[in-house]
């Protein structure tokens, strides 16, 4: 298997699947609708929209994008620390994505 190849594979499993386990495991009685309400997160690529190319495997997101940057990191920890119940899961599925494009930095 190709690192190219292993690298898709866990980027894409923590977008989509290491979500669902959280949800499982934290919100046991609603956990589907939490799985959705994290995978809805995944929104916040709209910004690679604005890149010149939209999509560079080589490039570090972190940092890159203004919904990627340090900024918003900060503003997406202050949403999970002190929202209501669903703000809070939104603040926990922005930062999850956040880490996940974070690990993906050490690829490149």
């Amino acid at each position: 298997m190709s690192l190219f190849v292993l690298k898709n594979i866990i980027h894409y499993s923590l977008h989509l699947l290491f979500p669902g386990l959280i949800a499982f495991v934290f919100f046991r009685k609603e956990w589907k609708m939490v799985w959705i309400i994290l995978l809805s997160t995944m929104l916040v690529d709209v910004d690679h929209l604005f890149a010149e190319p939209i999509f560079d495997p080589n490039r570090c997101s972190i940092g890159f994008h203004f919904l990627h940057s340090y900024y918003a990191i900060t503003a997406y920890v202050l949403l999970f620390l002190f929202g209501n119940k669903i703000i809070r899961i939104i603040g926990l599925g922005l930062l999850l994505h956040m880490i996940t494009d974070f690990q993906d930095c050490f690829w490149t």
